[in-house]
């Protein structure tokens, strides 16, 4: 059951990442749009309602979360960056965010456009950090933990290869 809650394992922070490191995660951000819309393209209505595991999200569900929750990482950084560091983060309901109508119901290409475009600044803003940058943080109140920008994008790169492992169990 965990492998398939947590099929490339939980999320593990490091304290620094070097540069190699944060090139890295940048990378996975950039990437990974393209590589969720050449996994959904073209699903059925059956393939979308697909689940990883028993009482999990559907594989529309995931689509609509991941575009969802990249808007919310590359807000929580430049609220960090430009107004209010080391105060808590935005958080959201993620469980009644993927419960609204447009999760369950709209075109998961909606959802793919947007992640794509929020990528693409998300990905822009972070390659422009300096140190200093990097090292503002903001509290994040569900973890209890500070987090810092670098951390935050190493969160950002777990959390769409986290789903997108979701999202090839439920097709499996």
């Amino acid at each position: 059951m965990e492998n398939r809650q947590y099929p490339i394992g939980p999320f593990l922070s490091k304290e620094t990442y070097s540069d190699d490191e944060l090139v890295s995660l940048i990378k996975v951000i950039e990437s990974s749009p393209s590589q969720y819309r050449q996994l959904v393209a073209n699903l059925s209505t059956m393939e979308l309602a697909k689940t990883y595991r028993e009482g999990s999200w559907t594989v529309q569900q995931l689509v609509h979360h991941v575009s969802d929750i990249a808007l919310l990482h590359f807000l929580r950084m430049k609220k960090a960056l430009t107004e209010s560091p080391n105060e808590a983060a935005v958080m959201i309901d993620m469980n009644r965010w993927a419960a609204t109508a447009d999760a369950t119901s709209a075109p998961i290409i909606d959802s793919i456009t947007m992640f794509e475009g929020v990528h693409r600044r998300y990905a822009y803003l972070a390659k422009s950090l300096t140190p200093p940058m990097l090292a503002i943080s903001y509290f994040h109140p569900t973890r209890q933990i500070q987090i810092n920008q670098a951390q935050a994008l190493a969160m950002s790169a777990w959390h769409v290869q986290h789903h997108l492992a979701h999202i090839k169990l439920a097709l499996a």
